[in-house]
């Protein structure tokens, strides 16, 4: 049985005899974020976005994000934000894990992972959990700590991105993980950070009645451009017209760099130049060579990793991506033509995406036919400054997605005794 159905939240202190600091002292509300990060950017980006969000709204809110990204430390948070890094795992070329530090077996570092997870959650006493995508976390090492939170008044939420997976891969991993039962038993809310109306993540999925009515769909999650500027510095084409190509954390992105490298070198060039970046885990032997190329280039220039991308998308006449969560929201946010070339591997999540928003008018995909012909990719460039702007289409609600995420925790997150306390014995109720 659910926490929410027992009817006695506000009284019951927890295992250890814990509960969430609210209910303790009457101070500041607490938020705990999970993101497993086992690879990319883009779920410690989605985290980082929402706890910035939280904690400018409400100040005195404290935000504690657990993740296994090994460049969290590369980006700033704001104040209220900190964060507990667990021991890093990395995916190899067959689809298994191995630790990506520690000369530990896999099996070993997972329960390392769940131990610092679980001691978290027991000293923080969280208020609202919110976990990113995975139900279970990685192999499953978030469940003790839902366990332990289970009874101690706090909400658990379950928030996802706007597409998973094509249905024939999702339905058999959520299966094989025992994902829908840790959603049932555990979870109180889900929250999809999209609209029902361009994408329904969980349609395919067998999950309850009762499950699907604790589904929200908030709209995308809106970025803006930081107030403080970043250390990084750009090229002087950045102070003219120019094309952002960006591959999110750059280690699948290789394909899309070299093709658009090679357009600027084929007999018939795109007249705008270009801007790579080439994110923090593309190989180096790789941008080594990208970079020889980019050098010998007029047209071409690359930096290497931008923790503040907002800022030079914002610059951008307009943007080559491979279509990821993270950069089809700045894409929408910052008002950019946008050519999306989605992965298809290991996920169809990228061309869901790309597809679903070519159809809206939002963007142009490109299909990566496996050719990579120069000349498809320039027609490509040179035709992307006519595109329409993503905001001559009108989607109401599309990027309201922060706001909803505030209005949705605010009942966890007020600092009075008294009103935290009702919004709870309503929730139980």
């Amino acid at each position: 049985m659910r926490a929410a159905e027992t009817g006695t939240l506000s009284l019951n202190p927890g295992q250890d005899g814990y509960g969430p600091h609210a209910d303790q002292d009457g101070q500041h509300a607490r938020v705990l974020i999970y993101s497993h990060d086992t690879f990319g950017l883009g779920h410690l980006r989605r985290s980082r976005a929402i706890a910035n969000a939280l904690v400018a709204e409400r100040p005195g809110v404290s935000v504690v994000i657990i993740s296994g990204s090994p460049v969290i430390g590369n980006f700033e948070f704001g104040s209220g934000v900190d964060y507990v890094r667990v021991p890093g795992v990395v995916k190899q070329p067959d689809g298994d894990y191995r630790s990506l530090n520690l000369h530990v077996h896999l099996e070993d570092a997972i329960g390392l992972r769940s131990a610092i997870i679980e001691q978290t959650a027991r000293t923080f006493r969280p208020d609202l959990v919110i976990v990113d995508k995975e139900p279970t976390g990685f192999r499953g090492e978030i469940v003790p700590a839902l366990e332990r939170l289970q009874g101690t008044g706090a909400r658990i939420v379950l928030g996802v991105r706007d597409v998973m997976d094509e249905p024939a891969l999702l339905v058999p991993e959520w299966e094989r993980k025992g994902a829908a039962e840790v959603l049932e038993r555990y979870y109180d809310e889900v929250w999809v950070y999209g609209l029902r109306e361009i994408y329904e993540p969980l349609a395919a999925l067998p999950l309850s009645e009762d499950i699907a009515e604790r589904i929200t769909y908030t709209g995308y999650l809106r970025r803006s451009v930081p107030q403080e500027p970043g250390l990084t510095r750009y090229p002087k084409m950045t102070k003219g017209p120019f094309v952002l190509v960006t591959t999110g954390g750059g280690g699948d992105g290789d394909d899309l760099i070299d093709w658009a490298i090679s357009a600027y070198e084929c007999s018939t060039p795109p007249d705008i130049p270009a801007v790579v970046v080439f994110g923090p885990f593309i190989n180096r032997d790789n941008r080594r060579g990208f970079m020889e190329r980019i050098a010998r280039n007029p047209k071409l220039d690359a930096i290497a990793f931008d923790t503040k991308l907002e800022v030079l998308m914002s610059r951008a006449t307009a943007v080559v991506a491979m279509g990821g969560y993270n950069t089809f929201c700045e894409v929408l946010s910052l008002d950019k033509r946008a050519l999306i070339v989605p992965r298809t591997r290991p996920r169809m999540e990228q061309r869901i995406r790309a597809d679903r928003a070519q159809e809206l008018g939002l963007v142009r995909m490109l299909e990566d036919d496996g050719t990579y012909d120069p000349a498809v990719m320039a027609e490509a460039l040179r035709e992307l400054p006519k595109q329409r702007l993503p905001s001559e289409v009108v989607i109401p609600g599309l990027l309201e997605g922060l706001d909803n995420v505030h209005r949705l925790a605010a009942p966890w997150l007020r600092r009075d005794e008294n009103d935290t306390r009702a919004a709870r014995a309503a929730r139980a109720g």
